[in-house]
């Protein structure tokens, strides 16, 4: 079957399980002080721009990206692939396509925070091989040692 990956709304009915196992990730061993998920409806805004990928019309991963005070910069946002349907290179394939939207709307830098615990290993790989660096905390983030900074050039 075939993946397709498109523009929907953040609250969509269907979307329930994608944003219930992503909070479940994002509270497994992170303290809540360093928890900077945003929900269904903190998504749904103009800045925003929130993808879903599908097979057969079943939710299979999600993905997003904020434009930050600066248009040129954005931030990646609620990456998530559901367990059942991981190891098919869906992390990359919404990855790839939140960089090429994200350049297409004029975006010059995408960055994000992710966690430090081994949770988020499988992420920093994703991130480290599609080209993101290490950097400091971005707007409206600061120094915690719970959080990694990424970024990179869409240049």
């Amino acid at each position: 079957m075939t993946v397709t990956i498109a523009r929907e709304n953040p609250v969509g009915n269907d979307l329930d399980l994608l944003f219930a196992r992503h909070t479940a990730d994002m509270h497994a061993d992170t303290p809540p002080e360093s928890i900077h998920m945003m929900d269904a409806s903190e998504l749904d805004i103009p800045a925003v721009h929130f993808f879903v990928a599908r097979e057969a019309g079943k939710p299979l991963a999600m993905g997003a990206f904020k434009v930050l005070a600066d248009p040129a910069h954005a931030e990646i946002k609620s990456m998530h692939v559901l367990h059942e349907a991981r190891g098919r290179g869906l992390s990359k394939a919404m990855l790839s396509h939140v960089e090429a939207t994200a350049r297409a709307a004029g975006v010059t830098r995408l960055s994000l925070e992710t966690g430090v615990q081994p949770t988020f290993i499988a992420a920093r790989a994703l991130y480290e091989r599609a080209g993101y660096a290490v950097c400091g905390p971005f707007e409206g983030y600061w120094d915690d040692p719970n959080s990694l900074f990424m970024t990179k050039s869409l240049v």
